[in-house]
This record gives structure tokens, C-alpha cells and sequence, in this order.
């Protein structure tokens, strides 16, 4: 029994769906290898879990219809659903937002602590220039 490995690329028919299978091959002249896909048609056993993005295997049968001669036998991988993405991308914007509230938090404090450094040092310059105007002025 002949089985392959491939991604649904259609689920809209009922009891089928199409399954686009690639295979690598080297050219006998130059050398390259290149990807050949071919597209099949499987029989879903009525499951009707399947979805297009899903990786399955599918077993070679006996002929179920005029082009139809594969049946899926197990799904490797299931492919993120449209909600799914959505509640995925809804709790990395949160996230996303909560990180730059906390940078800019912590960018105001260092702002406040630049500011409360600086000015005892504005004061002390002050102070220094008063003394040097007390003393000039009485020399």
C-alpha cells in the first residue's frame, strides 16, 4: 500500500478533499534537484475535521470514484484556525502594550532621577558662582 504525505489544499467537497503532494527529483543531465507537486484527490472517511493547511497521510485504495483512489488515514499537524489566530494576536497586542507602558514608566523615572541629580549640582554652581561674585567684589 502506497502512502504519501501532503497538505489539504481544498476541503469544500463533501467525503473529499484535495491533497497537494511534493517530491524532490535531481535532473539527469544537470544535476539540480527540483520540487514536482501533484495534487490528489482522498476520500476523508467521514472525518470532517479536516481543513484546509492540514498535514495527513493518505494510503492508496481501491478506486472510490473516476479520480479519487486515496483515503486519509491519520492527520500529522493541524493548521491554526482563523479564531485561534485572532485570540493569538489579541494577547500579543496586550502584551505589546503592557511592555511599552512599563518602559515608558520606567523611562519617566529615570527622567525624575536625572532631574533630582542635576539639580543639587545646579545649586552647588550657583552657590559657586556667588562666592566667586562675593569675592571679586571685594578685591
Amino acid at each position: 500500500m502506497r502512502t504519501k504525505k501532503g497538505i489539504i489544499t481544498s476541503a469544500k467537497m463533501q467525503g473529499t478533499v484535495a491533497v497537494i503532494v511534493h517530491r524532490q527529483l535531481v535532473h539527469a543531465k544537470y544535476r539540480k534537484r527540483f520540487r514536482i507537486s501533484k495534487k490528489y484527490l482522498a476520500d476523508t472517511n467521514g472525518n470532517d475535521d479536516l481543513h484546509e493547511g492540514d498535514l495527513v497521510i493518505i494510503a492508496e485504495c481501491k478506486p472510490i470514484s473516476k479520480n479519487k483512489h486515496f483515503k486519509v488515514i491519520e492527520v500529522v499537524k493541524r493548521a491554526a484556525e482563523v479564531s485561534e489566530l485572532k485570540e493569538e494576536e489579541e494577547v500579543v497586542e496586550e502584551l505589546s502594550h503592557e511592555k511599552n507602558k512599563e518602559e515608558e514608566v520606567a523611562e519617566t523615572e529615570t527622567k525624575v532621577e536625572e532631574k533630582k541629580e542635576e539639580e543639587p549640582k545646579v545649586e552647588e554652581k550657583k552657590e559657586e558662582d556667588n562666592a566667586e561674585e562675593t569675592s571679586t567684589e571685594t578685591k
